[in-house]
């Protein structure tokens, strides 16, 4: 390709095509996981009550991160991802290794939730293969994004639209039943049922501190909405709306949904292998009730590998225009899409797709666990960032009025959090070889770095 071409690509911009409503659901969207809906039994089961303070410790932590990634953001409106403030205030070596961990945390989670979307869609049609549905879906999201950016906006609001129904409509249904006093094979709704069973830590403080890991978890995607800010229109208006409202999102929809659940059934009462949405449904008579929960957390898989495809392309796109990958894959279409980056992702996700299939399941456990502890890093590098914005850029920081509150108190609050459950993570037997593998992944990009880097030297 020739320099002139590449000056080209260069030169060119994404559109800013997603409107306020996409964006506040995109974010709601991204806080909310299938965790909340099918993984929230097993941390009930983990925690009792407790599970209610981890939930509220992690949204306000997030929130902080939240921040911190907001004011970057709006400090240069020409920022369009992570990759371009990383490279701003860290260099250009932790922007390449910061935006490929990015990428390969959303390969990973696209990789999960298209399994997820086979063994979904079995639970109606139990002939049709696993690896069908999944095929089906990423041909679908891949046609849907390619189109416009204002299409994968669109697809985003509807798929988290269903989600906050469903909670909406657990919570309704809930309180319902805690007023009337209705009775479940369990005895009756109420909200003496959160601390009238061994009370609000009845599995103590390591039942408390263990169910971090799985908290934390619930939240990974929650940055999505940094990766809007290059195609928002008014960015300046409608992403720290998007990310104020995050404490209101987190009261309403995991800690009203989930202290909801505790009242109606005592916390030893609830099944930690099925999802206590379809328990609740269920007791009122909803005949269908694990249907509409098997629709709800398949359009919440479907959902999540729609952000995956959206922000691996993204990423990419950030890389490739900073040199960091071909400068191809910064091309962008006459409708303003990386095209080239998205078929890249597209291809990488399904490679992940059939290997997930052919391999046993545990390297896929693995693959996962890693790219948690990637996001934990991702999040981490962003208030390493925003702190060294603050020191180097004093006047520019002055001029931003949507500023990180309690700064640099919060960005240390937020570091020692995230070190907490690294702590977390290396006692749970089940992560504890994420800890030790990850490393791996960073010294592979380190020394695939200083290779491009010695033949770019070679070149000259």
């Amino acid at each position: 390709m020739t320099d002139n071409m590449n000056k080209e690509i260069h030169k060119q911009k994404l559109e800013r095509g997603l409107k306020n409503r996409h964006v506040q659901l995109i974010a709601i969207g991204g806080a909310i996981g299938t965790g909340l809906f099918l993984g929230s039994g097993k941390s009930i089961h983990f925690a009792g009550p407790s599970i209610l303070f981890a939930y509220l410790i992690t949204g306000i932590i997030c929130f902080l991160i939240m921040r911190s990634l907001g004011e970057l953001l709006l400090s240069n409106l020409e920022y369009h991802s992570f990759v371009d403030f990383v490279q701003d205030y860290l260099g250009n070596m932790a922007a390449f290794i910061t935006g490929w961990t990015y990428w390969f945390c959303w390969i990973s989670i696209a990789m999960a939730d298209l399994t997820a979307v086979g063994l979904y869609t079995q639970y109606w049609l139990p002939g049709v293969p696993q690896w069908v549905p999944g095929l089906i879906a990423l041909i679908i999201l891949l046609i849907m994004n390619l189109a416009t950016v204002k299409l994968f906006g669109e697809m985003e609001f509807w798929f988290a639209l269903i989600k906050v129904i469903a909670i909406l409509a657990l919570i309704v249904i809930g309180l319902f039943m805690i007023f009337t006093g209705f009775t479940t094979h369990s005895g009756a709704a109420s909200f003496t049922n959160l601390w009238s069973h061994g009370g609000m830590f009845p599995n103590g403080f390591n039942g408390f501190i263990l169910s971090f890991q799985m908290v934390v978890f619930a939240f990974v995607g929650i940055e999505l909405v940094g990766l809007t800010a290059g195609e928002t229109k008014d960015p300046e208006k409608v992403i720290p709306k998007a990310i104020n409202n995050i404490p209101i999102r987190v009261l309403l929809f995991y800690i009203g949904a989930l202290l909801v659940i505790m009242s109606i059934y005592p916390w030893k009462a609830i099944n930690p292998s099925e999802s206590p949405f379809v328990q609740v449904f269920a007791a009122i008579g909803i005949v269908a009730a694990a249907s509409i929960i098997n629709f709800v957390v398949l359009t919440s898989a479907a959902s999540a590998c729609n952000s995956a495809v959206f922000s691996t392309s993204r990423m990419v796109y950030s890389l490739a225009k900073e040199n960091n990958a071909p400068s191809s894959l910064a091309k962008l279409t006459s409708r303003k899409v990386p095209n080239n980056a998205l078929f890249f992702s597209t291809i990488v996700i399904l490679i992940g797709v059939t290997l997930n299939y052919i391999m046993p399941e545990g390297v896929f456990t693995l693959i996962t666990s890693i790219s948690t502890v990637c996001f934990i890093f991702i999040w981490g590098i962003t208030v390493i960032c925003h702190m060294k914005y603050r020191k180097t850029k004093p006047d520019l920081a002055k001029e931003n009025k949507f500023k990180m509150p309690l700064y640099p108190l919060s960005n240390y609050l937020i570091l020692a959090f995230l070190a907490f459950i690294l702590v977390v993570l290396a006692l749970a037997e089940d992560t504890r070889v994420s800890l030790f593998v990850t490393p791996a992944w960073f010294i592979l990009l380190i020394a695939i770095y200083k290779m491009r880097k010695a033949k770019a030297h070679q070149a000259e």
